[in-house]
């Protein structure tokens, strides 16, 4: 009865998505084609990150339906949830009726992107793997909300923002070697071709992973070998307390990090989502990086 009722559903999901009174087609960031429905008033986020920043230019008021760890802003949270990022529930998003699906490359599953295109359900894809696509994704959802003054203004505050990062850093002369743990048991970490990369980079810290690709893993042999002079711990990695993740690494007292006291906690969602809070977390990585720099007021 249940996979009847939702064969039924993506029948009505077709027919109503299909013949839209008004549309207009707009490029997604992988360069594809999606016909947007007009007015746009029923939107799905597929990822948090998206979700944030869709509410950030203004349009927080077409989105219908998130996945189940979108907690900011707090609006978010009482939207309806379509199953997690990793693990979309298909049946509720058809429910939903949306007229367009934002979605990652970077986070959500093919097969699941291709099962709603199938169902005539329009997909905006977004691929976000540096600050500057961060920024671009303004933009793009902007002009998805139509709601383009607003995201200038927003754009016009970051590129300030991260300007004032560059002229920061751009005299320091001792860049820590820093050891990002994106998960504890076992470690990772992120390499040259990550996210996280590029905020360690433009925080003027050396990325000890950086010749890696993905999230490699290390065992502690590797670590002691590597001597982080700072150690970044997510909070909650992998399940885990700030306390715990702090004993694992204080175990080992020879490893600069440790012994000079400069094992980091920072948050999770805050440095794992490219978002507009992505420069957030950069300016966070500068203060705890190179506090001596918190005076300089930019200059």
């Amino acid at each position: 009865m249940k996979s009847s009722i939702f064969a039924v559903l993506s029948l009505l999901a077709v027919l109503i998505l299909a013949n839209p009174a008004q549309s207009r087609e707009l490029i997604d960031q992988l360069g594809r084609r999606v016909e947007v429905a007009e007015p746009l008033t029923r939107v799905v986020s597929l990822i948090p990150s998206l979700t944030e920043t869709s509410f950030e230019v203004g349009g927080g008021d077409a989105l219908v339906g998130v996945t189940r760890f979108a907690t900011f802003p707090e609006a978010a949270t009482s939207l309806p949830k379509v199953g997690s990022y990793v693990a979309l529930d298909i049946e509720k998003i058809v429910k939903l009726r949306p007229q367009l699906c934002l979605a990652a490359r970077d986070g959500n599953p093919k097969e699941a992107i291709d099962r709603l295109e199938a169902l005539g359900i329009p997909v905006y894809a977004f691929d976000p793997q540096s600050l500057e696509a961060v920024i671009d994704t303004v933009a793009r959802l902007g002009e998805i909300f139509q709601t383009q003054a607003q995201a200038d203004l927003l754009l016009k505050g970051y590129r300030q923002r991260l300007d004032r990062v560059a002229r920061k850093i751009a005299g320091v002369t001792e860049r820590p070697r820093v050891f990002f743990q994106v998960d504890a048991q076992p470690v990772f970490s992120a390499g040259s071709d990550t996210f996280l990369h590029q905020l360690l980079t433009r925080a003027g810290a050396i990325n000890l992973a950086a010749d890696r690709s993905g999230y490699p893993r290390y065992s502690w042999e590797e670590l002691l070998d590597l001597k982080p002079d700072v150690v970044i711990l997510v909070s909650m990695g992998g399940g885990y307390s700030e306390k715990q993740l702090r004993a694992q690494w204080e175990a080992w007292p020879q490893i600069p990090a440790v012994r000079n006291n400069r094992l980091l906690v920072v948050d999770t969602d805050l440095f794992n989502r490219p978002s507009p809070r992505s420069i957030d977390a950069l300016e966070h990585l500068v203060e705890l990086l190179h506090p001596e720099l918190a005076d300089t007021g930019g200059q």
